[in-house]
């Protein structure tokens, strides 16, 4: 029986999901959550606050009341008490860096047909906030979205064994300490880049695990990674890249693994249609318009590049239909 397509209506409401999209990017960019937490106000005090058109900002604010995600009462907005900590800055479970950084891909993905056409992506302006505030609510983000799912894939890799945790990439520490929660003797180191180690600092200066890690400040595509552990971690840093470049920071993880070691990539994993599952379609497009040789890969591909790498014994540990797939392979002992 040939699957439902979508109708009418429906092409129309999935063209038009870009207007919720920029509303809620524009709030964030300006910070409006934030200030109205602290209390009500009326337009024409936070266009003060914020140094805003009021005309611009009233239409704005009407706009994220019309969304749910804002109350208006007696010319007045303010944030619910129950979305405070998601949309504000400081919650503890703040989605605020992860709306900032769709913000930021999203001028990548109005400009898709060009990319298409010429098969490079315009450059993609900064947002309001500047580049150096793009670059921070990226790692950021990567928190705000990996943070609440970590224990639970990691539970999902066990039993796991490892003196010493090599976490690639590893930003500011989310899934480091995943997996020395799940590994109670282990310790670890991350690698990452100068301003990704900053903001690792500063969330593994709250953890009770902040003994059990070290953190090393370089870049994978220029410097050798620290040697010595038994275990790397590879997380969402494949599809930022070529396969040629990943078989380049797959044979860096060889070589700094100790023998017997292990490397868990995750990541997107497709089927070979490439169509499935739908997210990971949809993120390939993601890839394109905002790096510049990224993309989506296969069980089948991550395989190959992994053995050619010197790794052997690759196996799909984890399936997941977003991205968090997980690829093992093993160094020879």
């Amino acid at each position: 029986m040939p699957k439902p397509r979508p109708d009418r209506q429906q092409i129309l409401e999935m063209m038009n999901g870009f207007r919720s999209a920029c509303v809620i990017g524009a709030a964030a960019e300006l910070d409006v959550w934030s200030v109205l937490s602290e209390c009500p106000r009326t337009a024409e005090a936070l266009a003060k606050i914020l140094h805003c058109d009021l005309r611009a900002l009233t239409m704005l604010l009407d706009a994220v009341v019309a969304l749910d995600l804002l109350e208006k009462e007696d010319g007045r907005y303010r944030v619910a008490p129950e979305l405070q900590d998601w949309l504000a800055a400081g919650g503890q479970q703040t989605l605020l860096p992860m709306l900032l950084h769709a913000g930021n891909i999203l001028r990548g993905w109005s400009q898709l047909a060009w990319t298409v056409k010429g098969g490079v992506s315009p450059p993609r302006p900064a947002s309001i906030r500047g580049a150096a505030a793009d670059r921070e609510s990226f790692i950021a983000a990567m928190h705000a979205i990996s943070g609440p799912m970590a224990d639970g894939l990691v539970a999902q890799l066990q039993p796991l064994h490892f003196r010493h945790l090599l976490d690639v990439g590893g930003a500011s520490g989310t899934w480091t300490l995943a997996l020395l929660r799940a590994v109670p003797n282990a310790t670890a180191t991350i690698f990452d880049l100068p301003d990704a180690i900053e903001q690792a600092q500063q969330r593994l200066s709250e953890s009770p695990l902040a003994g059990r890690v070290s953190l090393a400040a370089g870049n994978f595509y220029v410097d050798d990674l620290p040697r010595g552990a038994d275990f790397a971690w590879v997380s969402a840093i494949c599809h930022q890249h070529s396969r040629q470049h990943n078989r380049e920071l797959f044979g860096k993880v060889f070589a700094a693994l100790a023998p017997g070691g292990r490397i868990a990539l995750r990541d997107v994993v497709m089927e070979p249609d490439r169509t499935r599952p739908r997210d990971g379609a949809l993120f390939a497009i993601n890839m394109l318009v905002n790096t510049e040789s990224g993309g989506t890969f296969t069980f089948p591909e991550y395989a190959e590049d992994l053995q050619a790498a010197g790794f052997e014994k690759p196996v799909l540990a984890v399936k997941h239909d977003a991205m968090n797939s997980v690829v093992m392979a093993s160094k020879p002992g």
